[in-house]
């Protein structure tokens, strides 16, 4: 099974990774993890390819996506969640990250990617207040 979790900074995409983790037992990986597959960028975004391909068959992997450049990563077939949260959570979230401080460029940053995946095609869409019993539901794992 092949699980992208697809969001903004800070939406909880790593909290319901671990979440579906603990009943799945799959492998995961955030952003550009993947160029530590191979020492070329080019030749790991194509060795990780392959490997989300496999996982649709094979090996779970869930795959954390906060850049719209990684959503071409995905084969067809990858069971799409979008998760996402109100800016002002965002931004405390990020601020509690970041010990208190958000910097005015990072909090621009913010609200310049805000709602940026909130028109993609997905199977499952979340937001900060989802049950746990839909996720399984949604992904056949009751």
């Amino acid at each position: 099974m092949l699980i992208a979790i697809i969001g903004e900074n800070c939406v909880g995409k790593t909290t319901l990774a671990n979440k579906i983790n603990e009943k799945l037992g799959a492998t995961i990986y955030a952003g550009k993890d993947y160029l530590r597959m191979e020492k070329n960028p080019s030749a790991a975004a194509e060795t990780f390819k392959a490997t989300l391909k496999a996982a649709l068959e094979g090996n779970s992997i869930i795959y954390l996506i906060t850049e719209q450049e990684h959503l071409s990563l995905l084969p067809e077939g990858a069971f799409r969640i979008v998760l996402g949260a109100e800016l002002e959570t965002i931004k405390e979230r990020f601020r509690v990250r970041m010990r208190g401080n958000l910097p005015a460029p990072v909090e621009k940053m913010l609200e310049s990617k805000h709602g940026m995946f909130d028109n993609l095609d997905c199977d499952l869409r979340l937001d900060g207040n989802y049950n746990m019993e839909d996720v399984w539901k949604a992904l056949d794992l009751q």
